[in-house]
């Protein structure tokens, strides 16, 4: 397999912490064991644990009014690729990339396809954007895209969708993911059940076109870029159009895409219990839809959203297998840096929701005891596995400690001779 993070730094690396991290790990399991739980179940249910990179997080963010490159940041899919593939080497748990066209669409998909397969890295759910117009485009998107009043608007964005799945499935891709940025901004600007019937009208035309082993997921978004309302504005809309859809549409779960306090874990539970939860976009939100790093501000609410799906799986829940998937915006940090980071977090929560003994809090449940209920989660959340998450990394051939192996590799500053940023690139806008 291909590597871009020189093995004999990362080797080194590791034998520096690796006796700390064999004491550290016997002690967890000493504590472990005293409530009959085993840590190398644990331990390798982290290992086995994968959350996709986005192939456009790779890059840095901006806002609607600026954007400040980052040194040596990808400038296709190609450079994103390798980008990703040193965040797998080091995380040892994003081994799939989500792609996004046509930003990343090449003239050859098989070679892209090689190219992954070198580095070990697969392609997961495909995404399409009818939210900007591109040069050339025939036909605007201004007013909407697969809702727009406009026929060819809306044929427009379909052929578009098509074309995604075509290339999904060259590169070996099984879902495509579909947000729009349809709505409007003033009162009385849309017909709301109109604008609902013509984007259902459209969706119709591109679940046609999934391969019978595919899914597609619906994303919702409560605002922005339309204000007063969105065409998929929350999981309830978002379940009625996968519903009408048919059994291969699924909604997916954007963590930034709810209003402040919404109590996602619940939603999550609801698409469960109805076969409708396609995956998730994993990041963290203090206002709106910010796509910070997963678990910067609200590392309980992600546990609890991985108590319901650990849940399911405890449950065996019939057609049950969502997508994970990272979905975030850089601004100020190393966009490598914060996915590795983030990654970890969400691979945390998962495995301190499996600590949670559900039989015991089904009882507490059961005998409507509160408050014991609510311990049985919050000591589960507040043990610290950090030894678990670096052990199992240790076994996969990952580093201990990512962030240091990555920082001493100096891969940014190589990235930056090899990368060269063009001058005359625009700064503004959103990526």
């Amino acid at each position: 397999m291909l590597k871009r993070i020189d093995q004999t730094l990362l080797e080194k690396e590791n034998n520096t912490l690796k006796r700390d991290l064999e004491a550290d790990y016997a002690a967890l399991g000493e504590k472990l064991a005293r409530s009959d739980v085993d840590i190398e179940r644990l331990t390798c249910a982290a290992g086995e644990f994968q959350i996709a990179v986005p192939s456009w997080g790779t890059g840095t963010g901006g806002t609607r009014f600026a954007r400040f490159p980052g040194k040596g940041e990808p400038r296709n899919i190609w450079e994103k690729l390798e980008d990703c593939a040193v965040i797998n080497e080091l995380s040892g748990c994003t081994d799939s990339v989500s792609p996004h066209f046509p930003w990343d669409t090449v003239s050859d998909f098989s070679e892209l396809k090689e190219k992954a397969d070198e580095y070990g890295i697969k392609w997961v759910s495909v995404n399409s954007n009818t939210f900007q117009d591109q040069v050339g485009q025939t036909a605007s998107y201004k007013y909407g895209s697969l809702s727009n009043t406009q026929k060819a608007s809306r044929e427009l964005a379909i052929a578009h969708n098509l074309d995604c799945i075509e290339y999904g499935r060259k590169l070996g891709a099984k879902s495509l993911t579909v947000w729009v940025g349809d709505g409007s901004n003033h009162p009385g600007q849309q017909h709301f059940q109109r604008a609902f019937e013509r984007y259902l009208s459209s969706m119709e035309e591109i679940y046609k076109g999934l391969p019978d082993d595919w899914e597609m997921h619906i994303e919702h978004k409560m605002f922005e870029p339309a204000f007063y309302s969105t065409i998929i504005q929350d999981w309830g809309s978002n379940i009625l159009a996968a519903m009408q859809l048919g059994p291969k549409c699924k909604s997916l779960v954007d963590l930034g895409h709810h209003a402040p306090n919404t109590n996602i874990e619940m939603i999550v539970s609801r698409l469960i219990q109805f076969k409708k939860l396609g995956g998730f976009h994993f990041n963290d939100s203090k206002y709106g839809d910010d796509d910070l790093d997963s678990g910067s501000l609200h590392p309980y609410q992600q546990f609890l959203i991985f108590n319901e799906l650990v849940d399911a799986e405890y449950r065996q829940q019939e057609e049950f297998g969502p997508a994970y998937m990272l979905d975030q915006s850089h601004n100020v940090t190393d966009p490598a840096e914060s996915l590795i980071n983030s990654a970890i977090e969400v691979q945390r929560s998962y495995v301190k929701a499996l600590i949670v003994d559900r039989e015991k809090l089904y009882g507490y449940q059961d005998e409507n005891d509160a408050l014991m209920a609510s311990l049985e989660l919050k000591n589960a959340f507040n043990l610290d596995v950090s030894p678990i998450l670096a052990m199992a990394r240790l076994r996969k051939g990952a580093a201990i400690d990512p962030l240091a192996v990555y920082r001493k590799s100096n891969y940014r500053e190589n990235m930056a001779k090899a990368r060269p940023r063009d001058p005359n690139a625009t700064g503004s806008g959103i990526v």
